[in-house]
């Protein structure tokens, strides 16, 4: 763990931040990015960006990703939820899980979904979202896996 790592930060995160967390991964709501319906899925351990992964963190990423999505968009409501993966700021790898209402104009979505940063923080709704998408993703995760080419 760095010290002056935000991602490794998170490790003392407040437990109504937290949506999960296991050996590997964790998923919450990080200062700074508070918008709701917005999470951080980051190993837990200190990896530099995407090649830094070990081979468990890479095969379990994907399920994980997934499912915190599907919590996302089943509690929001959301018509889209992204994922985005930068690296520069922060490269301790991470993702950004965003949901994206009806209510976001056609200009600010997709790469300029970012810009709700700016006018769109909220940490006591964004934390009022956390027990239900906590919920959601402890039943979708607990999903069997599906076959391959299924």
């Amino acid at each position: 763990m760095s010290t002056d790592c935000v991602p490794c930060g998170m490790e003392s995160a407040e437990d109504a931040a937290v949506v999960f967390r296991d050996d590997l991964w964790a998923c919450e709501v990080i200062p700074g990015f508070d918008v709701p319906g917005w999470y951080v899925l980051r190993v837990r351990r200190h990896a530099l960006r995407l090649g830094g992964l070990s081979e468990q963190e890479l095969a379990t990423y994907g399920r994980r990703a997934r499912d915190v999505v599907d919590a996302v968009s089943e509690v929001t409501g959301a018509p889209a939820t992204y994922l985005l993966t930068f690296g520069e700021a922060n490269p301790h790898f991470h993702t950004l899980i965003a949901a994206r209402g009806d209510d976001v104009p056609p200009e600010r979505r997709l790469g300029a979904i970012m810009q709700q940063r700016t006018d769109r923080l909220d940490r006591t709704a964004a934390l009022a979202l956390v027990p239900a998408v906590a919920q959601a993703y402890t039943r979708l995760a607990a999903r069997p896996a599906a076959p391959v080419g299924a």
